[in-house]
């Protein structure tokens, strides 16, 4: 996606001495911004990182932040799924309302940064569908696809994520800046 720009991504298994970094933050943007600055001091190299989950309206923005540990620190996605469904049991349809939400930064040494955010927006279904995917895929009903994330050819769904979003408009910011080649 990148090449055609001069930019050349390294993966984080090229630095095999980084620090671990706890995913504590408040936000979406605290988590990405956390691993970013983190990774970037490291290495000394512009990075990319973000932080993205589950965010239901009726539930005031649950699990949020907590998507991967919704059920406790030993949760699976079975687990969150059944704790989501079990807390919107009786709730309608129509106030069923959610969206897939992701930050990304990108981090440079010195200290700037600059962050695009993707949502995906769909409703929680009453029962889990599909096999592909993983998290809360197979309750993530999108209404114009008629199907859940986890029932989407993978192709599809590298192309309406959140991530792809969020990266959909780091692209086109790139493109907008004329951002000269990146080289690490």
């Amino acid at each position: 996606m990148f090449e055609d720009m001069g930019v050349i991504l390294l993966s984080l298994s090229e630095f095999p001495d980084l620090p671990e970094i706890e995913e504590d933050g408040e936000t979406f943007f605290d988590n990405a911004y956390k691993k970013a600055k983190t990774i970037s001091n490291a290495t000394g190299k512009m990075v990319l990182a973000d932080d993205s989950g589950l965010e239901v309206n009726y539930l005031g923005g649950l699990p949020g932040v907590r998507s991967s540990r919704y059920s406790g620190d030993d949760a699976t996605d079975e687990r969150n799924i059944k704790m989501l469904l079990d807390q919107l049991k009786n709730v309608p349809s129509e106030q069923r309302d959610a969206s897939f939400r992701c930050i990304l930064i990108m981090y440079r040494p010195d200290g700037w940064f600059k962050t695009f955010e993707g949502y995906l927006h769909g409703k929680i279904s009453q029962e889990p569908v599909g096999e592909s995917g993983f998290g809360y895929d197979p309750v993530f009903y999108i209404p114009e696809k008629g199907l859940t994330v986890a029932q989407l050819p993978l192709a599809t769904k590298n192309r309406v994520s959140h991530r792809a979003m969020a990266v959909k408009k780091l692209k086109k910011w790139l493109q907008k800046e004329n951002i000269p080649e990146i080289k690490s």
